[in-house]
């Protein structure tokens, strides 16, 4: 990697200043909270910053805060954190479960909530130095006639990459707020509407401006009578990124669903909700009829590639089986 200047921030008004200098200067500057994410695209000559400012030295960014109405959680707090919070294990149904699903444990120790949230794509065209893809200024996705295994299944196109992250799926299913600082000062969004389609735009994941940055997600308590499922199928059980993953969240009365969640994770370029098979849920009981129908809805408008064809009945079945376990 070519050489760079790193800069402690003390507070994220200063991180947010340099970013809109060095932008300015038409320089390449990075924030980076764990690092882990970031120093592999720097390995993989994906990026190579001119400046990457550290996260970590800004005292008041690492925090879990349990509120009237739900849990606020600072940017920079660890996926490790998370886990073994109590109070999250016991109200935020899966969110700990997803955390704890990351990556290993030496990388959630030090990987922070935003980090991976905002991860970039793990396809292998996109970080080979020998691929100048798409999402690099090229002009192909090397995915359409390449190897498309791990690939995209749902709203992808031109870009067929995966959202990696474990913790959004989950998050999108609990009704997640986004908090962003930048220039124009804090925003506040619902976390479903920060990823970018690459319809929209093929060469970024979100909405981050050059010179805004995460510094915390609200997430509310789930309504009373709802049951969380977390899961991810993998190739590696040790470590590895979602294959397909599911994060439900039902809330249902005397066994008949009020309100359901159904967001998939491995399968899209952004976490991908499955808002029809939601609406196709509310006012039923859920029983194994029920639940596969659900699957099948979450499902329609699949477009595999030639190699991940197995993704949509993966799916499909894992949408089944988190279905019946949340009821």
């Amino acid at each position: 990697m070519k050489s760079f200047e790193n800069i402690d921030a003390k507070s994220v008004k200063e991180a947010v200043s340099l970013l809109q200098k060095f932008h300015q200067q038409k320089k390449i500057a990075a924030v980076v909270g764990g690092g882990s994410e970031y120093l592999q695209l720097m390995k993989d000559h994906v990026v190579n910053p001119d400046y990457v400012i550290n996260l970590k030295t800004i005292a008041d960014l690492n925090y879990i805060k349990e509120e009237r109405g739900g849990f606020r959680i600072g940017a920079l707090t660890t996926l490790t954190e998370i886990e073994e919070h109590p109070a999250a294990r016991e109200k935020l149904l899966i969110l700990s479960e997803a955390a704890g699903e990351a990556a290993s444990p030496q990388i959630r120790n030090a990987g922070t909530i935003a980090g991976n949230i905002c991860q970039r794509p793990f396809c292998w065209y996109f970080r080979s130095s020998n691929f100048n893809c798409l999402r690099k200024s090229g002009q192909v996705c090397y995915t359409v006639t390449g190897d498309s295994r791990f690939h995209a299944i749902l709203g992808a196109g031109p870009s067929y990459i995966v959202h990696p992250s474990d913790t959004a799926p989950a998050l999108v299913a609990l009704n997640a707020q986004i908090k962003i600082a930048g220039p124009a000062g804090e925003k506040t969004m619902p976390l479903e509407k920060f990823f970018v389609l690459p319809s929209v735009d093929f060469k970024r994941e979100n909405i981050l401006n050059p010179a805004e940055i995460v510094t915390e997600i609200y997430v509310p308590y789930p309504k009373a009578g709802s049951k969380g499922f977390y899961h991810k199928v993998r190739e590696r059980l040790a470590w590895d990124h979602a294959i397909v993953a599911v994060a439900t969240v039902v809330q249902s009365s005397g066994g008949v669903v009020g309100d359901a969640r159904v967001v998939l994770g491995g399968v899209a370029p952004i976490p991908w909700r499955a808002p029809k098979a939601e609406e196709f849920l509310r006012g039923k009981r859920i029983d194994e009829n029920t639940a596969q129908k659900a699957g099948e809805i979450a499902l329609e408008g699949a477009k595999p590639l030639k190699d991940n064809v197995y993704k949509v009945g993966m799916a499909k079945s894992l949408v089944q089986r988190a279905l019946l376990a949340s009821v």
